[in-house]
Formats: structure tokens, C-alpha cells, sequence
């Protein structure tokens, strides 16, 4: 586990940020109290058009109005 101080890490983030990518333990502290881990963050899935086709059905019924009893409770008459 490679630890730095602040004032090290200031100094060399960019450095700091490629060793974390790289898979490195980059531990960050005040005076010899480790306080933070440089972590990489996980890579968000990329949204696809499609991607549930198959998956989810809607009723036949989805399109037609309510019935008046729960249109009372959503307030909308």
C-alpha cells in the first residue's frame, strides 16, 4: 500500500490517479493517520434502444381511462 501525504498528493495527483487506474492502493494521509483511499470509479453501463425488448409486457388494458373510483383518489376530477 503506497501512502502519501497531502502535500504529496497535491503534488503528484496525476501520478496518484494513473497508479489507482493501474489497479495500485493509493492511501492518502494527515501526518502518518492514513484518511482517504484513491479509488477508481466503476464505468457506467451504456444505456442500449431495445435493451428490454421481449422482456416487459403491457396489458391490453394500459391505455384506457380509469374508473371514476380511482380517478377520485389521484384528485383529477
Amino acid at each position: 500500500m503506497a501512502q502519501f501525504s497531502v502535500h504529496d498528493a497535491k503534488t503528484n495527483l496525476s501520478k496518484l490517479i494513473a497508479d489507482a487506474l493501474e489497479g495500485g492502493d493509493v492511501v492518502i494521509a494527515r501526518g502518518n493517520v492514513p484518511v482517504v483511499r484513491l479509488v477508481p470509479v466503476a464505468p457506467r453501463g451504456k444505456r442500449r434502444f431495445g435493451a428490454l425488448k421481449g422482456k416487459i409486457a403491457v396489458d391490453a388494458r394500459f391505455d384506457e381511462p380509469l374508473p371514476e373510483d380511482e380517478l377520485v383518489g389521484w384528485n383529477l376530477t
